[in-house]
């Protein structure tokens, strides 16, 4: 197989100007990584309640981007969807469908059309029980804003494996 000039420089090309779209697109807005993708396992409508739940759990704020921009949603979608356990899969298309009617029964409309007053609420009110559906969403929300790089790397402000210097600062058994 032989290259010839012409498809050489149009790779290259493409390779340079590869970092430069991506920046443009930043700069542009940029949809998350949660928008960019269909769901593999939940329906349009599910995951985009989840979206919105897992943001309200890690909202954007002046330290760091929220669950959204870290993609959680399409991470739980992911691990839902590769899991070999149908009823973990059902509890949690129970849990959104119990978000939404919950919405319902306390603001007559569903929770995507609440106002965010009232998304708080039903969340705050989810909250309060002792074990449920909250619990698996607020846990599985952490697990997925925190390994991913925004969570690591802008929130938590990890820099990798580097030398301490200062004061040592973990545990000593003496």
């Amino acid at each position: 197989m032989t290259v010839s000039r012409r498809d050489l420089l149009a790779a290259t090309a493409a390779a340079l100007a590869t970092p430069l779209v991506s920046e443009a697109a930043k700069a542009a807005g940029a949809r998350a990584p949660s928008e960019l993708q269909a769901p593999k396992f939940l329906t349009a409508s599910e995951f985009a309640l989840l979206d919105e739940l897992t943001e309200l759990i890690i909202p954007t704020d002046a330290q760091s981007p929220g669950a959204r921009a870290a993609g959680v949603a399409a991470y739980i979608d992911f691990r839902l969807s590769e899991s070999l356990e149908p009823d973990w899969q059902k509890a949690w298309r129970t849990g959104l469908a119990g978000v939404d009617a919950s919405s319902r029964e306390r603001h007559g409309k569903a929770f995507l059309q609440a106002t965010p007053d009232q998304r708080v609420a039903v969340l705050t009110e989810m909250s309060g029980a002792k074990e449920g559906f909250f619990h698996e969403l607020k846990a599985w929300t952490v697990r997925g804003y925190y390994t991913s790089k925004i969570g690591i790397h802008v929130d938590q402000q990890y820099k990798g494996n580097v030398y301490q210097r200062g004061e040592y600062a973990g545990y000593d058994a003496k």
